[in-house]
């Protein structure tokens, strides 16, 4: 099933009000990473998630946005959850909150764990586009999403 077939079943099953559209499909996390944390979307147990700010600069690409529907895939391409974007604030790397940390649903679901865990990521997705993570310079998007179909 393809993201605008999966989008147009939640219209179809009363999920998202007719002639919403459809923000982005996208998978989380390096592509090693994707089906876990699809899952953790999926099962509602991650209701948030981080990205790089001078990624989206570097891209060109537009920042999320409150009220946006986004489909979450796997590693393959295939849809798994339809979300709604319900908060989006940029903030520096090292003012991100314990509980926005827990948020994202990752185990251990502790702050410590999740500044290792996106400070290396964050640094590998930086070098790839030839630049550099500063975590004390650095400021990240932090989007919360609920899921919205399939329930």
């Amino acid at each position: 099933m393809t993201p605008t077939e999966f989008f147009n079943d939640a219209i179809e099953a009363g999920a998202v009000p007719a002639g919403c559209k459809l923000n982005s499909a996208y998978a989380l996390g390096a592509p090693a990473q994707s089906d876990t944390l699809a899952r953790l979307v999926a099962t509602g147990e991650k209701t948030a998630t981080s990205s790089r700010f001078s990624g989206y600069l570097e891209d060109h690409d537009p920042l999320p946005a409150e009220g946006a529907y986004d489909i979450v895939v796997d590693r393959h391409g295939t849809p798994v959850a339809l979300t709604l974007t319900t908060h989006v604030e940029i903030v520096p790397f090292l003012a991100v909150s314990a509980e926005h940390a827990a948020r994202e649903g990752e185990m251990p679901k502790t702050l410590s764990a999740w500044r290792t865990v996106h400070e290396a990521f964050f640094a590998a997705e930086a070098a790839e586009a030839g630049g550099h993570f500063d975590p004390a310079s650095e400021n990240v998007v932090l989007e919360t999403f609920k899921v919205v179909y399939p329930l």
